[in-house]
């Protein structure tokens, strides 16, 4: 596999696609299944070398991501300003790791995502919330299915749904240490970005801003987005949002399906520290974990991302995939 990774996109012979009937026949079986997801909820071995460092300094710096602890709450801005915090298998490791410390942190009872001002220059000095898979880094072949598609869905985006599994004081209340999580979307979520919004209990937006979900243009599967989005604005909306491309404007009449608050640019800092206040309560904990434990069953997860682990290996390796990703890498 290592051979087959340092090749570009179009030129690998699709080992993946067999890596990839192997977990999907893995995640099928009810045992095996909850036994990977579970195992995809441990702190990785690179939050835990870091942790105890994090914890004396309350402050971490990644080349994808800044973690600062400030008033109980762990800020996590997303910092590859070259890119508009496109996403790639580093950035996937280093968010990653900033969520499990912000979960094994006992003096963080919040999380907060939001992207980094930018030096890319069409946005040169704005934050950026994310523009979603880094198209350039999978025409190069940079992005695994293995290490980023599956390990991004099993490890930090259902971290933030289900929590860090670990031992802790409270164990016999819960397997793992959950906490209530706030985005701030500055300019756009697209694609990846998108995706994560769907994940968090509170959503600020600038009234600048907009998210999109334009999986079909793209090529691939937008992670779970497939499995969220529907329960967030309904099936009719989900599918002109996924299929047929459509933004969702902040500013939009349906726009407070999927954003909470939407106030003015220069006002989401207060509007941070709102959210946060009113997130940061024992009594919000137990109830977003009710209500996850509603929306999304551990094991209509496993069932999802059984068929995802195919269906997304056969897209990066799809004849249209590989030109759309080829023709922007060439102009992008």
């Amino acid at each position: 596999m290592a051979e087959e990774n340092g090749r570009p996109q179009a030129e690998k012979e699709g080992l993946e696609i067999d890596q990839a009937l192997f977990v999907g026949e893995v995640l099928r079986d009810p045992a095996s299944g909850t036994h990977l997801m579970n195992t995809m909820l441990t702190p990785t071995p690179r939050a835990l070398e870091l942790l105890p460092d994090y914890l004396l300094k309350g402050e971490l710096t990644l080349r994808s991501v800044r973690l600062r602890r400030r008033d109980g709450a762990a800020h996590l801005t997303l910092t590859r300003e070259d890119s508009l915090n496109a996403e790639d298998d580093e950035q996937v490791d280093d968010v990653e790791t900033a969520v499990d410390l912000a979960l094994l942190d006992p003096e963080v009872r919040v999380g907060v995502f939001r992207g980094g001002e930018m030096t890319h220059p069409k946005y040169a000095g704005r934050r950026v919330f994310s523009a979603g898979v880094n198209l350039k880094a999978l025409h190069a072949g940079r992005l695994s299915w293995a290490d980023f598609f599956m390990r991004r869905e099993l490890g930090y985006l259902n971290k933030i749904v289900r929590g860090t599994a670990v031992d802790h004081d409270g164990s016999w209340r819960g397997p793992n240490i959950e906490k209530p999580w706030l985005a701030a979307v500055d300019s756009f979520a697209i694609g990846g970005g998108a995706q994560l919004l769907l994940l968090f209990d509170h959503v600020l937006a600038a009234s600048d801003s907009f998210f999109s979900l334009p999986a079909a243009q793209e090529g691939i599967i937008p992670g779970a987005g497939n499995f969220r989005l529907t329960r967030a604005v309904g099936q009719r909306r989900a599918r002109r949002i996924i299929l047929m491309g459509d933004r969702v404007a902040a500013t939009s009449p349906d726009a407070g399906l999927l954003f909470d608050d939407v106030v003015g640019p220069g006002e989401l800092d207060e509007a941070v520290e709102r959210g946060v206040r009113a997130l940061d309560s024992p009594a919000v904990t137990s109830n977003r974990r009710m209500l996850n434990l509603a929306d999304e069953p551990l094991e209509a997860c496993r069932l999802y991302f059984a068929e995802f682990a195919l269906q997304q290996a056969l897209r990066l390796y799809s004849e249209d995939v590989l030109g759309k990703v080829s023709r922007f890498a060439a102009h992008g």
